[in-house]
């Protein structure tokens, strides 16, 4: 017994000399032990810079992961398990369902003065009325982006001119179920969370005559296929549209007359954080003006911070096709939670939609 003891006491002390070496070694980093805080966001959607200088600021050390649909992320923080998340960027209908479902943590507005700096147009929605799971981060909407050398006589005002037999095979379609459902619907003059069966059988009948000017049902890539031309018109989000403004001069981008939707990410704190206090620490730091507007700035999305749209270049700030006035935006809807039952019975019509092409 003895001389097995002697066999480990070298391993023991070499397992104690290897932790207290990275104790040290997260010390000369300026991180205490343990004190992280891992964000979970879409890819490409923060200025790298703001997460060191929040580093640096905090002496919090940044684990950032990255998801691309609202459905993956929830069921990710859901389901729990080894990587727990303490600050997340759902969407609205998504933040609506994650409160519904017991995963977020109320946030304590006493630790989030900048708070102060957010319009008023963009607290107290519907699916998070009081602001007591989120703060907005980002806000934008749906709309049609076209090539104006290629289309001059073609009015894009209206979601009826995806049906113009003049852009066959142009059109490139974002890959979303409410995305698409929505213009059908909006184009009938309904609301894009209908959920009247006859409305949507009617909405997808129509969808199904545009296929003809359909060229592709894509992600990310359209914002290659338009900055390079691949492609004459293209229904996607208003920040992926200013992104494709600044690469080819000869694109513009409207918001239809029918309706669209205007959305929201907002940052939440997960049920399963272990860094509370850290969470309300970034997102106070990331509702200071002067980090929303570089935000802003690299990121192309509208800021719903006040204060940083005044810090903002001139160009950016008075471009009505993203910051868009009040009048503007009273004829758009956000997505409500239409439920699991709902949504399936949307991704079904979309997916038939999808088929018809083919």
């Amino acid at each position: 017994m003895k001389s097995l003891l002697k066999m480990f006491i070298p391993v023991i002390l070499l397992a104690l000399v290897m932790m207290l070496l990275a104790h040290f070694m997260n010390r000369e980093e300026g991180y205490a032990g343990g004190n992280t805080l891992t964000i979970y966001n879409w890819g490409d959607y923060i200025d790298p810079s703001l997460i060191k200088k929040f580093e640096k600021e905090s002496g919090i050390k940044v684990i950032y992961q990255t998801f691309d649909s609202n459905e993956a992320m929830m069921t990710k923080i859901e389901q729990g398990g080894t990587t727990t998340f303490d600050v997340a960027i759902p969407s609205d209908y998504a933040i609506n369902k994650m409160k519904q479902e017991n995963l977020l943590i109320p946030l304590d507005h006493q630790k989030l003065p900048n708070a102060r700096y957010i319009d008023s147009r963009f607290m107290d929605l519907s699916f998070d009325e009081g602001n007591k799971y989120s703060m907005p981060y980002f806000w934008g909407t749906l709309g049609i982006i076209y090539d104006q050398k290629q289309f001059p006589h073609v009015d894009f005002s209206t979601w009826d001119s995806l049906w113009n037999t003049d852009l066959k095979n142009q059109i490139l379609l974002i890959d979303g179920a409410r995305e698409i459902m929505g213009i059908g619907l909006n184009s009938l003059g309904y609301s894009l969370n209908d959920t009247n069966e006859a409305h949507l059988n009617e909405a997808l009948h129509k969808l199904k005559k545009m296929t003809p000017n359909v060229k592709a049902i894509v992600g990310d890539e359209i914002k290659l296929l338009m900055a390079d031309g691949e492609a004459g018109v293209a229904v996607t989000f208003s920040g992926e549209a200013s992104e494709m403004l600044s690469a080819n001069k000869d694109l513009n981008y409207v918001i239809p007359k029918q309706g669209s939707n205007l959305w929201f990410d907002n940052m939440v704190i997960p049920k399963t954080a272990k860094n509370v206090d850290g969470a309300h620490r970034f997102i106070d730091f990331m509702l200071n003006p002067k980090n929303a507007a570089k935000n802003a700035e690299y990121v192309g999305y509208s800021t719903p911070n006040k204060a940083a749209e005044k810090l903002l270049p001139k160009e950016i700030a008075d471009d009505k096709r993203f910051y868009p006035n009040l009048d503007e935006l009273n004829h758009l809807e956000v997505y409500d939670n239409l439920g699991k039952r709902m949504l399936s019975h949307y991704n079904e019509l979309f997916l038939e939609f999808k088929m018809y092409r083919k």
